[in-house]
């Protein structure tokens, strides 16, 4: 198999007929997608932060039945298959990126095709934030044969839904929206039913974390007439599917009438996605769409945004060409700055998912760049024109970890420069903390690990991470300050401050000792690192186990700072101290948590 045969197999495409779904006809029916999808990473239970979600507080308010809402993201943006089809990569690093992942259950990528197959790069970046990907069954006016030959029989409803469901296994994602919008024939609504019913028990059955949305649509008569609630008109789809996304024009007489089926048949009010059109069809929306979300929250339901790429889409209304092949670079600042205030925006009525998985590592890469960087140089490109390219792309599979919460006003996406991956964050505020992560991440033994690259001129001041922490069950809330304190580890009450590793110490990072490398080949230790970038390594031994719950920083500027400073990546990990052999001149800290060093 020639490579280019291979990058078209792999390049994302949908279905168009049910004889197509069948027969399995398929350009890349013979890939072992398992090589190529990341799995599903495991999530902790989500976190409301409220207005405080950017500030390094303690503020947490527990999920539970009485408040849980989820998120459903479908993203439809021009029809979709773009430059998001390719598997290994397309040179528009200015595409349309969607990386709040923190904050959304459910990723549905939607087509008008008859049925959509999820894109591997959208599939990577989601199951690296635990969120689970839908494909799109749809039939709209032009598909209402398709959905004549599937409804016939109920032999014709058991094969299409195991080739559905065949679907989800061999391409790697974990369920289906299902749209229906074009009329049904009565005689056929019982296989309508059906079809619902058996996918969803066949998916959650035989797919890891299946799940089978329902979109607000035909009635139980079989005609295509928009409810905008659920009611005795539709509430059987709803039963019959794990949730139901609701049409974008409801009122507040519509969320009574759901709140009302939902308590009359005993069901949970969050499986209700009430819609929002980010365009504006409906309801207020746009950057004004904290209004619509609010009234849907106030009565404890989900959310379904539809279209969130109108923060991308829409910068053609002030002149941008959001469609040069290669990137722009005035596209991709309006669109992260758009994008990012968008979301804050919507922010205090989320969510947001602690990342829980050691070892922790982010560079920031939102999966595209105008040049490829490895450990703080520009990668060339052989295959440019001239010979001296940067090596530009844009494959959302190489997305890094991404921040919790939105930065906006407070750090920015920087695309001139990077550690590793295409990007690195540009501090904007200074002289006060702000949290990057929320984390949920365990530290058993005692011994933790930190490191971060960053950049500073010399007279610009100081920069610090910061990592908000508590010991076991969350009995004491402590801050550890990793800056750089003149070969000293200061204690304060709540407050550590902690200086680096001496460099001479630094191999004993990658001693045989350490059950697992601690430190990552993309932050490998040297001294020799380019462009003004430099990693700071810390090792600090508590006297008991901790629960690490922030990861923020600290820039303070100087008077006469002529630039700011800027983050490219950080590690955490937590390591055995009975391993630990560095001795005390290196600077390790030793922190009596449970003493009376830090708390008292």
């Amino acid at each position: 198999m020639s490579f280019s045969t291979l990058e078209d197999q792999l390049e994302a495409e949908a279905i168009h007929s049910n004889e197509q779904l069948l027969s399995f006809e398929l350009r890349s029916k013979d890939i072992k997608w398992q090589k190529y999808v990341a799995p599903l990473t495991p999530r902790n239970p989500p976190v409301y932060l409220q207005r405080q979600f950017q500030l390094m507080s303690n503020y947490r308010e527990p999920i539970g039945n009485h408040n849980r809402r989820e998120v459903l993201v479908c993203h439809d943006m021009m029809g979709n298959y773009l430059e998001d089809r390719h598997y290994h990569s397309s040179k528009k690093y200015d595409d349309y990126r969607f990386y709040h992942w923190a904050g959304i259950d459910y990723f549905c990528y939607f087509s008008h095709n008859y049925i959509t197959i999820p894109p591997c790069g959208w599939l990577n970046a989601a199951h690296k934030h635990g969120v689970r990907v839908l494909g799109t069954f749809i039939t709209e006016s032009g598909h209402s044969k398709l959905l004549d030959e599937v409804l016939q029989s109920g032999e014709m409803v058991d094969k299409i839904v195991d080739a559905m469901i065949k679907l989800c296994k061999h391409y790697c994602f974990e369920g289906w929206l299902i749209n229906v919008e074009c009329k049904v024939k009565l005689e056929n609504m019982e296989n309508l039913y059906y079809l619902v019913e058996r996918l969803r028990a066949g998916v959650e059955r035989e797919v890891e974390h299946g799940v089978v949305f329902w979109y607000d649509s035909i009635i139980d008569t079989g005609d295509l007439r928009w409810q905008n609630e659920i009611n005795s008109k539709n509430v059987r789809f709803f039963r019959a599917a794990d949730g139901m996304l609701i049409n974008y024009s409801w009122n507040d007489k519509s969320l009574e009438m759901t709140t009302e089926i939902c308590e009359r048949s005993q069901s949970q009010c969050q499986r209700a996605f009430f819609g929002i059109d980010i365009f504006g069809r409906g309801q207020v929306a746009k950057f004004q769409s904290k209004q619509t979300l609010a009234r849907i929250v106030s009565q404890r339901f989900s959310t379904g945004f539809f279209a969130p790429a109108w923060t991308y889409e829409t910068l053609q209304m002030f002149g941008y060409n959001i469609k040069q092949p290669l990137g722009d670079d005035s596209v991709n600042d309006a669109f992260l700055r758009r994008n990012e205030k968008f979301w804050c925006s919507l922010w205090e009525h989320l969510a947001t998912h602690p990342y829980n998985v050691l070892p922790f590592y982010s560079d920031f890469c939102l999966g595209s760049g105008k040049n490829t960087y490895v450990h703080g140089r520009a990668k060339i490109s052989t295959t440019g024109s001239g010979g001296g390219d940067g090596e530009q792309f844009f494959n959302l599979s190489r997305c890094a970890l991404q921040p919790s919460v939105p930065l906006y006003q407070l750090a920015e996406r920087f695309y001139a420069d990077g550690f590793n991956g295409g990007s690195c964050l540009r501090i904007l505020q200074y002289n006060n903390s702000f949290r990057i992560f929320v984390t949920d991440l365990k530290i058993q033994t005692g011994g933790l690990i930190f490191a971060y690259a960053y950049k500073l001129l010399p007279n610009d001041g100081e920069f610090d991470c910061i990592l908000r922490f508590c010991t076991r069950n969350n009995a004491r809330d402590c801050y550890l300050f990793m800056g750089d304190y003149y070969d000293t580890s200061n204690f304060q009450k709540g407050r550590c401050y902690v200086s680096p590793l001496k460099s001479k110490y630094n191999h004993l990072l990658s001693s045989n000792k350490l059950d697992t490398p601690k430190i990552p080949k993309e932050l490998a230790l040297s001294e020799n690192i380019p462009n003004g970038w430099h990693v700071r390594y810390y090792v600090v031994a508590f006297d008991g186990a901790i629960q690490v719950k922030d990861i923020g920083v600290l820039y303070r500027r100087g008077n006469e700072a002529k630039d700011t400073a800027y983050l490219g990546a950080v590690y955490l990990n937590g390591c055995d101290l009975n391993t630990l052999d560095f001795p005390l001149e290196s600077n390790i800290a030793m922190i009596q948590i449970y003493g009376e060093d830090l708390l008292n």
